[in-house]
């Protein structure tokens, strides 16, 4: 049985798709079916039902694939601990990244590691933190950049550095000419970002504001059922005068770009940005040589 194979096989099963899982995999669509085809003759089984656009795994892939996973996975901590004991700090470093962060931070540190790690290869992948987590503990990730705590025995974290909130605000708001803004001044027009992200639950928290509001929508009159995607939706829509909400630190050049007034918070609140690893990572100096060089980039920004 070939190990190769057995990654076409999650490939395709995670696609849906021959051509997709043929890209992803860097090969041709007539290679991949070719050695499914050699698989399956080796298993016995059919692994894929296969339509026209499609392709749906059949019940023996269905209970195989947990197997093929678990021996994928082995088979990369067997290359990766390898890897380790010639050099930590060479090859491939997959960096799962929140999006309210990654493109703010990435353009600040990117070259940076390049210059300071030049044998690293750091791939970023931007996704929402519970996607995050579940690609630290299925190997698809070897650490992630997040704003919440490490969660579990499993994993481990290093702070960074804090990023504080700042109050973002329409030019004609009436609080646009304060020094500093109450959070519970704000609460009342707040926006935020749709659920799954971990910023709205930090910015409703900041707020005093916890559940009560709409499915997926906002806390007040002017939020309505705006389900915000992305933080630069969020500003657009604050612009617009259509409400206020807080912005990390990190994306106020972003906001003043689109004409936002931004004022600093009575009471400081902000989220702490921590590189997350698995516990049993082999390569932690890697882990660790990023976060170091990404919390000496960031030192004079905040300190953790």
């Amino acid at each position: 049985m070939n190990l190769r194979d057995l990654r076409y096989l999650l490939a395709v099963a995670e696609h849906g798709h021959f051509g997709r899982a043929a890209e992803a995999c860097g090969i041709s669509q007539p290679t991949l079916s070719v050695q499914l085809r050699k698989l399956e003759e080796l298993l016995g089984v059919t692994l894929f039902e296969r339509a026209s656009r499609s392709v749906v795994p059949t019940e023996a892939c269905e209970r195989l694939i947990g197997h093929v996973r678990s021996a994928v996975a082995e088979a990369d901590t067997i290359l990766d601990v390898a890897r380790s004991l010639r050099d930590p700090l060479a090859g491939r470093f997959r960096l799962g990244i929140i999006p309210t962060l990654a493109p703010y931070l990435l353009p600040l540190v990117f070259g940076p590691l390049r210059d300071a790690l030049p044998a690293l290869a750091v791939e970023p992948w931007e996704d929402q933190t519970a996607a995050l987590l579940d690609r630290l503990r299925a190997h698809d990730l070897d650490a992630a950049l997040l704003a919440t705590e490490a969660d579990g025995a499993d994993l481990a974290g290093l702070a960074l550095f804090t990023e504080p909130f700042l109050a973002a605000l329409p030019p004609d708001h009436r609080l646009a000419g304060r020094e500093a803004v109450s959070e519970a001044e704000l609460a009342g027009d707040m926006l935020v970002l749709s659920d799954g992200h971990c910023l709205r639950d930090q910015v409703l928290a900041a707020c005093g504001t916890q559940g009560g509001n709409q499915a997926g929508g906002q806390t007040g009159p002017l939020g309505g059922t705006l389900r915000a995607a992305s933080l630069s939706t969020l500003l657009n829509m604050v612009a617009a005068g259509y409400g206020t909400t807080l912005v990390p630190g990190l994306a106020a050049g972003v906001a003043q770009d689109a004409g936002l007034v931004l004022r600093p918070l009575s009471t400081p609140a902000g989220r702490t940005i921590r590189i997350v690893h698995r516990a049993s990572y082999p390569r932690r100096a890697a882990a660790e040589a990023v976060g170091g060089v990404i919390a000496s980039r960031l030192r004079h920004f905040a300190t953790p």
